[in-house]
Formats: C-alpha cells, structure tokens, sequence
C-alpha cells in the first residue's frame, strides 16, 4: 500500500475554497503530503462573477477554483470530495470524514467558511446573486447609477446603506423590522447628508418582471421602484470542527469568530483557520493571501519541528 492510501498526511486542509486551496499550494510546492477535504458549497457560487481580485477581475467564481484545483494536482496535493464530520487530537489530529474514510495529520488548516443566511423576504434567495446583492465592492461597479434599494436586517445595515451611495445616488432605505428609533441622531444625519431616503414599513416582498428586479413592495402594498437590493445576510461562521477542538472564539457583530495571531494559528496548537472561517470580512483576495501566508508558516514550523526532534 503506498503512503497515500494510507491515510496520513502532513497537512490537512479542510475547504477547498480560495483560502483552501492557496495553503494547499504552497504546501504541495513545499513537498509536503497534504489533502484537502472539500464538500463543494463555496459561499460565492451564486455569484456569476467575482472583482475587486487583481488579475482576475470578472473572473467566474468556479472557474478560479477549477483553476486553483489543477494548479494543486500539478505537486501532489490529493482532493476528495467529501465533508470533514468529526475532528479529534491525540498525537496527531484525526479528522472522520462523511464518507466513513478516517484521515490522519500533523497539522490541520481549517477554511469551511460561512454561510449566508437571508432574510425571509419572498424573491430576496431567488435572486441573490443577481440584482439581490450585499457587497458594494464586489458587485457596485456592476450596477452603478442605478435605482438602489437597501434592506435592513439590522441597526447595523445603516453602513451597508451609507456604502452604497458611492456607487448610485438614487437609494432607498427600506427599515423593514428596524424601528426608526433604534437609529441614532448621527445615522439620520449622515443618510441625509448622502441624499438616502428612509423609508419605514416591513417589506413583504420584490416585484419580478421579465426575469428582473423592477420595485420593492411595502406590506401595506406600496411598490418602490427599483432596479438591485441590497442586504446584508446573516453570517454562519461554519466553525464546527475547531468547537470540537476547544479552540477559543471572540464574539463579534458577524457572529463567533476563532482567535488567531497574524498566520491563523489558532488556540489549538497545529490548527490553522483562514478565510470566512477566520472573519467574516474576507474577501477572496483576501482568504488566498491568508491560505499562503498560514501555508508557508505551517510549512516552516513543520521543518523546525523535525529539526528539534533529530537525535
């Protein structure tokens, strides 16, 4: 049986999104045996596009990770499709996966992500992606100069509307089930300084023409005119796995997130988290950058470790 099959690895990296598979890079480059363990749901897939990603401006999301994907077979690297269930650590980290196949490693990267949860607006999900949008720099340039409007799923979405009035100014602020006085004198302020119109009222649900979005309508019946929405989902950091490993988390506004120093060391010494599973606000370029940095540290700390231990 070849060391492969066996199911020990130096490195394994659970996700195969951009931070998955850029830790994976430079690991295979590095000649360490890594798997990566994807289950196939990367946060971005109803996007058609991805920007904002130096030289890969407009890129498809899925494209770049075809790409990622190749580039990580060309040293060595082994991908299954497959989910990560359970995670336990003894001398080395063991990691079961759905598939009944037990897996052993050194070192573990966790890049699972989040998830997006949407508010319970009839057409908001369906259209998520498309002319249901949440962020301006991902996709403001896209619809730029068109008629905005902004659901609140919190006090917080205050930003969101504030934001996207860079990139149109014709924005409608919808509270929704946020009270006018749970915004401050300076939110008022500033929205009206941006020229947002605030309109108050549950939205009960967007109005659908010829496959596009053409208004948002009120519960008392009431059509605005609009041509993209804005809104900001509910976070879901998928941190399973490093609960299950006692790491420790901070809480932030966008949910628990894990504590790491500047590589993505976790609390749990071995464990790395880079990506959404890292913050909520890590962009694509982001997450690739944050996979190669914890790579190369984890690749190094390896060399040291077995440097130590030679008699």
């Amino acid at each position: 049986m070849t060391e492969k099959n066996t199911g020990s690895y130096e490195v394994i990296v659970i996700g195969g999104g951009p931070a998955g598979l850029s830790a994976a890079l430079v690991l295979g480059r590095a000649r360490r045996r890594t798997l990566v363990v994807d289950a196939g749901e990367p946060r971005n897939a109803p996007a058609a596009h991805m920007q904002g990603y130096l030289s890969r401006d407009g890129m498809p999301p899925a494209e770049l990770l075809a790409v990622g994907r190749e580039e990580i077979a060309r040293y060595g690297v082994e991908l299954v499709r497959d989910r990560a269930v359970d995670v336990s650590r003894g001398t080395d980290f063991a990691v079961a996966l759905a598939s009944g196949r037990h897996v052993h490693a050194r070192r573990l990267v966790i890049a699972t992500g989040l998830k997006d949860e949407l508010p319970e607006v009839p057409g908001v999900a369906e259209r998520f992606g498309r002319d249901v949008l949440h962020c301006p720099y991902c996709h403001g340039w896209e619809v730029r100069d068109q008629a905005f409007g902004v659901l609140a799923t919190t006090a917080l979405s205050v930003h969101q509307a504030l934001m996207v009035s860079q990139w149109s100014k014709d924005v409608t602020f919808f509270l929704h089930e946020v009270a006018e006085p749970d915004l401050s004198d300076d939110d008022l302020r500033r929205l009206a300084a941006a020229g947002v119109k605030v309109v108050p009222g549950a939205v009960a649900g967007l109005v659908i023409e010829d496959d596009r979005l053409t208004g948002v309508r009120l519960a008392d019946g009431t059509v605005h005119a609009r041509e993209v929405v804005f809104t900001a989902p509910r976070a879901v950091p998928q941190i399973g796995l490093l609960q299950k490993l006692d790491a420790d988390f901070q809480e932030t506004p966008f949910g628990a997130y894990p504590v790491v120093d500047p590589t993505g060391l976790t609390s749990v010494p071995g464990v790395w988290a880079v990506g959404n599973a890292m913050g909520f606000s890590e962009q694509v370029i982001n997450a690739a950058a944050g996979g190669y940095r914890a790579g190369a540290f984890i690749n190094g700390e390896l060399l040291m470790a077995d440097l130590d231990a030679t008699p």
